[in-house]
């Protein structure tokens, strides 16, 4: 292991989405990220476990938490660990015997850190839901979206792992600090309703300011702008146009041979910006996307050709930076962020349930009497 948390030991109780997310993040980072499967389990959301992309670099052990001894194998690597992530509805891994107090009796250090959508508790708190549910909750998703058309759902980015995954690894380094401050671990009530929320800060500041209306499209920065928006090229591609500074949204309609056009609208001209969006429209559509990049090279008008994700894997900026590679035969990102001296690096790739056992407990020195 390499980065910035080697050393770092994290149990991982298996489930999906956002804590796994969370752990692997970790594991990016150089924690020997230990995740605890279902026996006889698989992945959730890939046919084949070892193409499951978010248990790179951990290892699996497989227990059964239905039998004391499943139950006794997870409090003794709690017993070692640092951290743990545990993402089930709330009570579950109290009624399996894993919850905060038979952990924290075990480990008082330790940090228990707990992924859900509404949160451990509130009316919402036993319900089921997903991405979508938390993000629309917590006024995320409204904003969202073209206008006079409904909100568009914005993959799981916002929710899951921006939301929920990056929140819970927030709130865990930050409790690790604590703990190795005081001695004294606490739990991470990591809630997606609590962190798509805390994204939107910026909105209501601008909204309390009168600089924000609740429509969509029609905004600075959710595609009402003309010059902060996507169009579409002669070849049915897109480019996104971020020309909000002045400096930048002049070089913008010289690239586009506007700026000297007496007819075109001003900039911040709002009751005429369906005019500007129109000749920004004509303009891009005459030139294919290639053609369009090439024109825009070298320039600050803010403007990038709007990438799929395998055209991203061979840009030639994110090539120079290393920011996709190719490890055990899977292009994917790489761990991010960069750091000058401990540099992170991709270790194993995403294991098959319970591949690890045996190695797991002699290297955390879980003795066998403990397991069985």
């Amino acid at each position: 292991m390499a980065g910035p948390l080697q050393g770092l030991r994290v149990v991982e109780l298996a489930g999906i989405g956002p804590g796994p997310f969370a752990a692997m993040l970790l594991a990016d980072l150089g924690a020997d990220v230990v995740r605890v499967d279902r026996t006889g389990g698989g992945s959730p959301i890939a046919a084949d476990p070892a193409g499951d992309l978010l248990n790179r670099g951990k290892r699996s052990i497989a227990v059964d938490l239905k039998q004391p001894a499943g139950v006794r194998t997870v409090l003794a690597l709690a017993g070692r660990a640092h951290a743990l992530i545990e993402g089930w509805r709330p009570g579950v891994a109290e009624r399996l015997g894993v919850g905060p107090d038979a952990v924290l009796a075990r480990n008082p250090a330790l940090v228990y850190g707990r992924m859900t959508g509404w949160g451990q508790d509130g009316p919402l708190a036993a319900r089921a839901g997903h991405d979508i549910d938390y993000i629309a909750l917590a006024g995320a998703l409204d904003p969202i979206g073209p206008a006079g058309g409904p909100p568009q759902v914005p993959i799981n980015l916002v929710g899951d792992f921006g939301g929920g995954s990056l929140y819970l690894v927030v709130g865990i380094l930050a409790a690790l600090r604590e703990a190795d401050r005081t001695g004294r671990g606490q739990v991470v009530d990591a809630a997606i309703v609590d962190g798509a929320a805390h994204l939107t800060t910026l909105l209501h500041g601008l909204r309390a300011a009168g600089l924000w209306q609740d429509r969509r499209g029609a905004n600075l920065l959710d595609g009402g702008a003309p010059f902060y928006a996507v169009y579409e090229t002669a070849d049915g591609g897109h480019m996104a146009v971020g020309a909000l500074e002045p400096q930048f949204y002049a070089e913008l309609l010289r690239r586009l041979d506007l700026d000297g056009d007496p007819d075109l609208p001003a900039q911040y001209d709002v009751a005429r910006w369906p005019r500007l969006r129109d000749r920004f429209a004509e303009r891009f559509a005459t030139r294919t996307r290639a053609e369009w990049t090439a024109h825009f090279a070298g320039s600050d008008a803010c403007v990038t050709a709007v990438h799929t994700l395998g055209e991203a894997a061979t840009d030639a900026h994110l090539t120079a930076r290393g920011t996709f590679v190719e490890h055990h035969g899977t292009v994917q990102p790489a761990p991010a962020p960069r750091f000058s001296a401990t540099p992170a690096q991709l270790s194993g790739p995403p294991p098959l349930p319970g591949q690890h056992g045996r190695d797991i407990l002699e290297d955390w020195g879980v003795p066998p009497l403990e397991v069985h």
